[in-house]
């Protein structure tokens, strides 16, 4: 007995779930198969990417008499042929879901991935394995089709789900025929070579060349990517890329910093083969180093690659004014991040217990011609930065944490090894940047006081393993209490929170 051939797509808000959606239910309108549609909304990651749904009859409407086939709305566990996914972890929440059999399904997906607001939120690493994803896409689906749709796609200059549709489209499961499908797409009118040619490149299964992870960036100033290819190949990618963003934050002269304190480590570690310590302190140095000041925020909120990401994720058209409002609340160290040494200790004395904003908030129109020149005004100030308070404190506490990186070389690698892991502890901004420097200070000054005790005696291994479980601590628990416990420290006060009681106002 013929059956209806059975979809559901997974995709997220930008990457034409619902374009793709159309292409099938017009490609099997185009050779006269019943077809029907239905979709549900999500919210991206958070509670799982909008789902569409659609059901092809196989037999064209001419050969049933007049009949109509029953076309269900929702899928059914078990029953469903084909499973796309625009995503890695969105294919796993729909294996997870039950909805990819070995029986039936053939799975479709992009391998790259999209971090969910619970991973980049972690304050350590976060990220979900994707290998698992991987492992269960293999002996779950009937057939599995897997690799990078989004970079065929950004290649191309198209989107993702011209690729998913041709890959879709070569299964050999729907009963669409190539020319209808190509016609569908022609029929939208919608950058239609460019999609033609997604859809090529998912139909034939070849991916376009990547240009080598390992590339030193054009950005790169020639000194420095001289610098970068002389070191040992296991670092090269790693510092490439601090180099890239080092010189992107601040200048050349700022990435020529890195590459000094990076050759710095590697000097201390040699004659190590592998270079874990320098590689792991090369990446967190980056990161470190390319920390996010209020000159850091204007610049990447007035970038336009920024606006016309902001432009897609809306869904505004080219021709169509777009109004954006950044919220702002300046507080204390915001305002002293902006002035040099000694006038941001003045005014932190002045100011000192005030825990509230400076201001209530300010609401910044930067599509307005004044707000927008404010944020190109603040991004300028980046050629001061090294004048200023922030500065001089990051790159302090920066030259602590190396320092004692390769003063533990000298005692154990493994010990160094941990120290550089530790730099993940500093990130974000605002409160959880500052958090991560306290854990940061307190697990450098448990150390000191542990070495110091017994300064002429080996390494002790317990010394490792609390060093270990001293930054897992401080990255597992915002409120610093695991950290305390872990280092026999005193647990910090409950953070005070005032209650603020607005008046009600009375509807016009």
């Amino acid at each position: 007995m013929t059956r209806p051939v059975c979809i559901l797509i997974a995709a997220m808000g930008g990457e034409g779930g619902g374009v793709l959606a159309d292409w099938l239910i017009d490609a099997a309108t185009h050779m006269d198969f019943p077809v029907q549609s239905t979709s549900v909304p999500g919210v991206a990651q958070r509670t799982g990417a909008t789902t569409y749904y659609v059901e092809i009859f196989p037999i064209p409407r001419a050969q049933l008499q007049g009949r109509e086939p029953v076309l269900s709305l929702t899928p059914t566990i078990g029953e469903v042929d084909i499973l796309a996914a625009s995503e890695l972890v969105e294919a796993g929440r729909a294996i997870q879901n039950g909805f990819v059999s070995a029986e039936r399904t053939v799975l479709i997906a992009s391998t790259h991935r999209e971090y969910a607001v619970s991973e980049k939120s972690a304050m350590g690493d976060g990220r979900y394995d994707a290998q698992l994803v991987l492992d269960a896409a293999a002996s779950t689906a009937r057939t599995c089709v897997l690799f990078d749709m989004r970079a065929a796609a950004q290649q191309l200059q198209t989107v993702i789900n011209t690729v998913l549709f041709g890959a879709m489209a070569s299964s050999g499961v729907l009963p669409l025929t190539r020319e209808a499908c190509e016609e569908a797409i022609r029929q939208s009118g919608k950058a239609v070579e460019a999609s033609l040619r997604g859809f090529a490149v998912g139909y034939d299964g070849e991916a376009p060349k990547s240009v080598h992870a390992s590339t030193v960036p054009a950005r790169v100033k020639p000194r420095a990517g001289d610098r970068v290819m002389r070191l040992p190949e296991s670092l090269r990618e790693t510092v490439a890329a601090g180099v890239a963003l080092t010189t992107d934050y601040q200048d050349a002269g700022y990435a020529n910093l890195y590459l000094d304190r990076v050759e710095r480590i590697l000097d201390a570690e040699r004659p190590a083969t592998d270079a874990a310590v320098t590689r792991e302190t090369a990446r967190y140095l980056a990161l470190w180093m390319a920390f996010e000041d209020v000159i850091r925020v204007a610049d990447l909120k007035s970038r336009r690659d920024r606006l016309q990401r902001v432009r897609t994720e809306v869904g505004a058209k080219a021709d169509e004014p777009l109004r954006i409002t950044e919220f702002l609340k300046p507080g204390v160290d915001e305002l002293c991040s902006m002035l040099t040494p000694s006038l941001a200790a003045r005014v932190r004395k002045w100011l000192a217990g005030r825990d509230r904003p400076l201001v209530r908030g300010i609401h910044l129109r930067t599509d307005t011609v004044s707000g927008f020149l404010a944020l190109v005004g603040l991004r300028s100030l980046r050629r001061f930065r090294p004048r200023l308070s922030r500065f001089a404190d990051e790159q302090a506490a920066i030259e602590r944490w190396l320092a004692a990186v390769v003063a533990s070389l000298s005692h154990d690698p493994a010990l160094a090894l941990e120290l550089a892991l530790c730099g993940n502890v500093v990130k974000g901004y605002g409160e959880t940047h500052a958090r991560g420097h306290r854990s940061l200070a307190a697990i450098l000054d448990d150390l000191a006081v542990q070495l110091g005790a017994a300064p002429r005696a080996p390494l002790r291994v317990d010394l490792i393993e609390r060093v270990r479980t001293a930054r897992l601590a401080a990255m597992g628990d915002p409120e610093g209490r695991k950290l305390a416990g872990a280092l026999g420290l005193p647990p910090p006060p409950p953070k005070v929170s005032p209650i603020t009681f607005h008046r009600r106002r009375p509807s016009a």
